[in-house]
């Protein structure tokens, strides 16, 4: 009589070392690709930190070791950089909320309701964005002047409204198209209205879709240099305008651009990452019930 012992053991164990060392490569050599484009990529802004740093006497020297100074930082305290930093900020944030309280429902609107020249209403909105912004420069000029909101905060915003408007629209309609109208058509069988349920199902499970319109709408407000150029004097003066003053005839202030362009970055990777968790797609997988 014969018995037969069955161990199961894990594959792990009875593979040789001789093939398990490939597949280990393997994984290392992804995570080492990985580092390597991490630093190709975050390179020209680590040199921009750098740079920022470092005293105004080696900004031109080869070594890479040298002692770190706050000179750059704070001699952008005793200018006007603060104040144009500050309209940044307004200018964006109100620009940004603007055009997803305007887009955001129109969106809904073209994704749900079936009207006449649907399609030829949202290609008209994409139009806007076709042209190139040089051709807006003297219309939005001679009426910003004779309306007075030439160098104005307010008049800032809204031109970059105009633009944001076509970006919000069209990337919402396609995160509103993407959700099951069941859950909506659910929530009118409990007793509520169209809006109602938009505000309560629809616009929650559209939170991914919100987050990176948000992000592309204020990195576009944050980044411009154009119309803050043409439509502002000294008022209303946002921070990539700023920058360039501090390149002078006497010379060019290296320390004090990067610090400046230092913290014209931080912002937008500051809302980047509070808003990243809501940058995952598939909130909806599980919702319906067959």
């Amino acid at each position: 009589m014969s018995s037969t012992l069955n161990i199961d053991l894990p594959l792990a164990v009875l593979q040789p070392a001789a093939i398990r060392r490939p597949r280990w490569l393997r994984q290392h050599a992804r995570v080492l690709v990985a580092l390597v484009l991490l630093f190709l990529v975050l390179l020209p802004f680590l040199w921009l930190v750098q740079l920022a740093f470092r005293p105004a006497a080696q900004v031109f020297d080869d070594a890479l070791l040298f002692k770190p100074t706050l000179d750059g930082f704070m001699g952008l305290l005793k200018g006007n950089f603060p104040r144009s930093f500050a309209n940044s900020l307004l200018v964006s944030t109100l620009s940004t909320s603007l055009s997803l309280a305007v887009g955001v429902p129109a969106a809904y609107a073209l994704a749900r309701w079936n009207f006449r020249w649907r399609r030829n209403v949202a290609l008209w909105i994409l139009v806007t964005r076709m042209a190139p912004p040089i051709a807006f420069t003297i219309p939005f000029f001679l009426a910003y002047r004779w309306l007075g909101l030439q160098d104005t905060v307010i008049g800032l915003a809204l031109v970059y409204l105009t633009f944001n408007l076509a970006i919000v629209i069209w990337l919402m309609q396609t995160f509103f198209e993407s959700l099951p109208p069941a859950l909506e058509e659910a929530a009118w069988i409990d007793g509520c209205g169209v809006w109602q349920a938009f505000w309560r199902i629809t616009l929650p499970l559209a939170a991914p879709g919100l987050a990176a319109t948000a992000v592309l709408c204020f990195v576009f407000s944050w980044n411009d240099f154009f119309y803050a150029l043409v439509l502002t004097r000294t008022q209303a003066v946002t921070a990539p305008v700023a920058i360039v003053n501090f390149l002078q005839y006497e010379g060019w202030e290296w320390t004090k651009i990067a610090a400046a362009g230092t913290l014209v970055a931080l912002p937008v990777v500051i809302f980047t990452v509070l808003v990243r968790r809501y940058l995952v797609h598939g909130l909806t997988a599980g919702s319906v019930k067959d």
